[in-house]
């Protein structure tokens, strides 16, 4: 596999290093992350407990594991990941994501390491949980981002990605209302970024990748977010090592 030199936007780092102040604040400009994140943790877990075998009233099944949170902003998951048990390394590419992460773990008592860095240039190896959500749509080389995913991830170990697809509803959704609406601050999502399933399928196989499960994410006025076999909007990944 070939790295890229980098696969980090400076654009989208910057526009992301903007909200930082803001990314704890469930009514501030990651509002719609807040609202997401639980459906994205209900399925981590889920994958988390049949990967490694473990009883689902545990509270730290991740005892002992290394976990690797690339795009992770100001630990929205890092966070609840280290609950679960694992030892968890943050990478984001805006360091004012870095600072306010690191600022809001401290006091918590939660030992997240936290770093400016790309992944492709990490070098950590054999995470047993390695995630990325929401992120491959911002990045430069989205085959060479995968490759760097692919190369931290343990022989054994588990990799969930979720991305949005491409398709008019996730441009009328995502791009069109969400950013004109102000539920999403504007220039958050460019549609020809986005990725398809079939699309990821072909980079998850060139980095020696396979998916064994694939949901998609639904969105209801009423409902809000909620896990689907409708992969249109958004969908979450649950990957391996071929």
């Amino acid at each position: 596999m070939t790295k890229a030199s980098s696969t980090i936007n400076p654009a989208e780092a910057a526009h992301f290093g903007t909200l930082a102040a803001e990314w704890w604040d469930p009514k501030g400009s990651s509002a719609m992350l807040h609202r997401l994140n639980p459906v994205r943790l209900t399925y981590i877990r889920e994958a988390i407990d049949l990967h490694f075998d473990v009883d689902s009233s545990q509270l730290r099944p991740l005892a002992g594991k290394k976990a690797l949170d690339v795009g992770c902003g100001a630990g929205l998951l890092c966070e609840p990941l280290a609950r679960l048990g694992a030892k968890v390394t943050g990478l984001d590419a805006a360091p004012e994501n870095i600072a306010v992460a690191m600022a809001h773990a401290g006091p918590q008592g939660l030992d997240i390491d936290y770093r400016n860095e790309a992944i492709e240039s990490f070098g950590g190896k054999d995470y047993d949980l390695v995630t990325s959500l929401e992120v491959l749509e911002h990045v430069d080389d989205p085959q060479g981002f995968i490759n760097g995913l692919a190369d931290a991830l343990a022989d054994n170990g588990l990799m969930i990605i979720s991305t949005p697809n491409r398709t008019a509803l996730s441009n009328l959704m995502l791009v069109e209302l969400a950013e004109r609406t102000g539920q999403i601050p504007r220039g958050t999502h460019h549609h020809d970024q986005f990725i398809t399933p079939e699309e990821l399928e072909k980079m998850l196989s060139s980095a020696g990748l396979q998916a064994i499960d694939t949901t998609g994410i639904s969105y209801g006025p009423a409902s809000g977010f909620s896990l689907s076999d409708n992969l249109a909007l958004n969908y979450l990944m649950t990957v391996v090592k071929s």
